[in-house]
């Protein structure tokens, strides 16, 4: 039975209304399902409330369009209707499922969009932010080291514990919403300090320096540990925020990694006894040349065709630096005739870039700058896309088997270079 405090019984009785009500009642069965002693306290919360998922706008449409209702019965758990108030928590919303200029080109219908701009509407009218993006510590999102969160989205999960030494489950739409309302979540998981520790080692034998080898050392680690908690030592360097963006959405992906620690590197990993919070346990795992061999190989294993289609930059979303990359890679240059170049960010990045003048360069060359979305997410992709690229693990492992496409994996600099040639030329170096 999950203990409750004097607060939070009278927000379950109705204190501060029914909303509220309804959701601790969720949060209190979450947390008995999860035999949670209490709850934490709860003030940054990233989820998707409303009617963006896709999966949602029908059930939408029979409601005649009331978000009430649509926020009662799919984020509160809830066939009474409530009145939703202004979310009490620090709230910001997740990626949506179009670009809100370029939702035309990303193949979506007119009443696509109008559903897309008044869920948008609701979504600011009860105090979430719209930060529409998988990297919301790149949007102005950041917690503190030990600062309980509830977020969504895998990578961002990922990067909050490991990274930033914030504390959150990878929870879900429900979870996320009611938190919006109570700002509570159970105390449970990687909230308390022995879940944290490391579970399994792994030796870097090769050096790992760029984006594309942390990728590729990630996509190693989620495969190897699965949902575990992995400490890495060895030969890893110039560590920055793009690479632990890239290597923990990779972990994610081909595992379930939630949190990692790096010796030396992460904050919860001043030295290989505090990760694990006493002697080394579990397995130990070498990434070598031959593990960084047969890495690639499986990344590129879904690709034949050397004609690609579509070069996908932005997964997860990317930083004002990485679109700086791209338009420099790209400047004096154009996209292939039968190619297309779609490269997803944040719009308060996007913003940056266009106050320095990448996206001229970027459309200049043919690319288009998207936001709020990716092509997993909203499943679009330029019609008749048969074969696709990436710099990114996550979405070679997702995008091709959603759209049933081929996929190649690479560096930023091959895919800039598919995109002008509309050849994959990409290889193992």
């Amino acid at each position: 039975m999950v203990s409750l405090t004097d607060t939070e019984k009278a927000m379950r009785d109705g204190a501060e209304g029914a909303a509220v009500a309804k959701a601790m009642d969720l949060l209190i069965r979450y947390a008995e399902a999860l035999d949670a002693p209490d709850f934490v306290y709860c003030n940054n919360i990233a989820g998707v409330p409303g009617s963006s998922p896709q999966w949602v706008k029908d059930y939408y449409k029979e409601d005649g369009g009331d978000y009430r209702a649509v926020f009662s019965r799919f984020d509160l758990d809830s066939d009474e209707v409530v009145d939703v108030p202004r979310m009490n928590g620090f709230s910001c919303h997740l990626q949506g499922g179009m670009d809100p200029e370029l939702w035309r080109e990303q193949g979506m219908t007119e009443e696509a969009f109008a559903n897309f701009r008044s869920d948008e509407a609701e979504v600011a009218a009860h105090g979430i932010q719209v930060m529409k993006t998988c990297t919301p510590y790149l949007a102005g999102n950041v917690p503190v080291m030990g600062e309980h969160c509830a977020w969504m989205e895998s990578s961002a999960v990922v990067f909050c514990n490991s990274v930033i030494g914030g504390r959150t489950n990878c929870e879900g739409r429900e979870s996320t919403s009611a938190a919006m309302l109570a700002k509570r979540i159970p105390n449970w998981g990687f909230h308390t300090d022995a879940f944290r520790k490391g579970q399994h080692a792994i030796k870097v034998e090769v050096p790992v320096d760029s984006i594309f080898e942390w990728g590729m050392l990630g996509y190693f680690t989620g495969a190897a540990v699965e949902d575990a908690i992995p400490v890495l030592s060895g030969d890893i360097s110039d560590a920055a925020l793009i690479k632990h963006k890239h290597f923990g959405a990779a972990a994610a992906s081909s595992g379930g990694v939630e949190m990692y620690h790096m010796v030396g590197i992460t904050p919860e990993a001043p030295s290989r006894e505090v990760a694990f919070g006493g002697a080394d346990k579990g397995e130990a795992f070498t990434y070598g040349a031959k593990e960084r061999a047969e890495v690639y190989e499986r990344l590129n294993s879904i690709g034949s065709s050397h004609d690609v289609d579509y070069i996908m930059l932005g997964c997860p979303h990317y930083s004002a630096d990485q679109i700086a990359d791209a338009a420099r890679m790209l400047e004096g240059r154009k996209v292939h005739a039968n190619t297309e170049l779609w490269i997803f960010t944040s719009r308060a990045v996007k913003a940056t870039a266009m106050a320095s003048g990448y996206d001229r360069i970027l459309a200049a060359a043919g690319a288009k700058l998207m936001t709020d979305t990716c092509s997993a997410i909203s499943q679009a992709v330029p019609p008749g896309t048969k074969v696709a690229a990436f710099d990114s693990a996550k979405q070679t492992h997702y995008l091709p088997a959603i759209m049933g496409i081929e996929g190649w994996f690479g560096t930023t600099q091959d895919c800039i270079d598919a995109a002008c040639t509309g050849r994959w030329n990409g290889a193992l170096n």
